[in-house]
């Protein structure tokens, strides 16, 4: 099919583009970027003006929970948040039910994506058989099936020999390990630690659990040269430590929820069960320093951290609730807001758009395939994954309104949720109309 897209702003920041004009689509991919020839004939005309037409949004967090946990998500409803939010491609975690931890396994649940066509699902692998940190899986054999690197999930890798063992192994073929640095041992609070865990009575998890791990990661990756992303910091200190990695020229990227970007520990107010979030959340400090650096790049992406609860396991006392929340549809509106309050103008709309567009897709590099070279843009010749939102508008966040199967998330409250600015029109996987508003 060819689409025609008339007078939006077209805005890349990875080009740098950023003017008022047409985009032309022809069999999946963006033909041309500029006036419409009189010798194009689209079979669909999009009439963008007003709205800004930006590269199709990249999560690389987001939990589908299928297999295995189909009462909190499932891959049809998720994968249509997904569409929504303007989100085209999205890598998922490996901790389902079964664990992707088999070749088998990975492939069903692309195919069943595919079949969908809402969105582009990159699945990580487990590192370690069921995630329990004693044998590693077949990387290669994983590999071969469609996954784009290995991780743990939330599961602790206590076993120091284990992870050098998959660095090394991770090393020499060129995979990439996603690890979120958290101490076991360390990590089994519920809360931040600091004055409002205190004051609450909650069990407090302290910077130093995130910094430990930290430390052991970075001396491992010095020893093995392991390419590793490390996966929702949380600190301010662990961003120090971060910065001074990358000075030091050690192949590590790094990402930011949506969550730790925007709320800390004061929002949990009284026990509010839709603020228990792992991460937890921590203090102003920590979030102002995740927001100065995912500004300054030291971050390379911001995530959703989609992870749909179940109504019964989050309307529990804030200590037995299930930590998550659902992310996939505010991901834009909250990358917009942040990019607003740190760079208002044109300079915060770019920054905002690169974060969720262009630097996950170079978290991920070569492992996407032919897509690294224009995923996460808008290039003549490139794939037509494209979000149409508008600017001017905003919504409400209600629980009512999320397409996403789980409807708990921090910004959506009883008494009316918070205003998000823009809103997606249309979003284009592969040339195909994925989501259009009002249809």
């Amino acid at each position: 099919m060819k689409i025609a897209i008339r007078n939006g702003r077209v805005v890349d920041p990875a080009s740098g583009r950023d003017e008022v004009t047409d985009v032309r689509i022809a069999a999946g991919r963006i033909v041309g970027i500029g006036p419409m020839p009189p010798d194009f004939v689209a079979d669909r005309v999009v009439d963008a003006t007003g709205c800004i037409v930006a590269p199709g949004l990249v999560d690389l967090a987001a939990r589908l929970r299928e297999p295995g946990l189909e009462h909190e998500g499932m891959l049809e409803s998720e994968l249509a948040a997904a569409a929504a939010g303007g989100v085209t491609s999205l890598v998922c975690p490996p901790d389902t039910d079964p664990t992707l931890d088999e070749p088998g396994l990975v492939e069903m649940l692309k195919f069943r994506a595919r079949k969908l066509s809402r969105c582009r699902l990159f699945p990580l692998g487990a590192l370690t058989r069921g995630l329990k940190g004693e044998a590693l899986t077949e990387m290669a054999e994983l590999t071969e099936a469609g996954c784009v690197g290995f991780s743990q999930a939330d599961v602790a890798l206590t076993d120091t020999l284990v992870l050098q063992r998959a660095l090394q192994y991770a090393a020499t073929f060129g995979y990439t390990v996603w690890l979120r640095p958290q101490d076991r041992w360390l990590g089994q609070g519920v809360a931040a630690s600091g004055a409002i865990a205190t004051r609450l009575g909650l069990s407090g998890v302290p910077v130093a659990a995130e910094t430990i791990a930290l430390h052991t990661l970075f001396e491992l990756v010095r020893a093995t040269g392991a390419r590793v992303h490390l996966c929702r910091l949380s600190s301010a200190a662990g961003v120090a430590l971060l910065r001074s990695a990358k000075a030091e020229g050690l192949p590590v990227t790094a990402d930011v929820s949506i969550n730790s970007l925007h709320l800390t520990d004061v929002d949990i107010g009284y026990f509010n069960p839709a603020m228990r979030l792992n991460p937890p959340l921590r203090q102003q400090r920590d979030r102002d320093a995740l927001r100065a650096a995912l500004s300054d790049g030291t971050l390379d992406a911001l995530v959703s951290d989609h992870m749909p609860v179940g109504t019964d396991e989050k309307h529990l006392p804030f200590a037995e609730a299930t930590p998550g929340a659902t992310g996939l549809e505010l991901l834009l509106s909250l990358a917009l807001k942040w990019g607003a309050e740190t760079g208002p103008g044109d300079g915060g709309l770019r920054r905002a758009l690169s974060v969720v567009t262009a630097g996950p897709v170079g978290v991920l590099g070569s492992a996407v395939g032919s897509l690294a070279e224009s995923a996460g843009r808008l290039v003549e010749g490139g794939v037509a994954d494209v979000c149409i939102f508008d600017p001017q508008a905003s919504w409400t966040v209600t629980a009512e309104g999320l397409r996403s199967q789980g409807k708990h998330t921090p910004f959506a409250f009883e008494h009316g949720g918070v205003l998000m600015p823009g809103r997606v029109q249309a979003t284009l996987v592969a040339g195909t109309v994925a989501y259009e508003a009002g249809a």
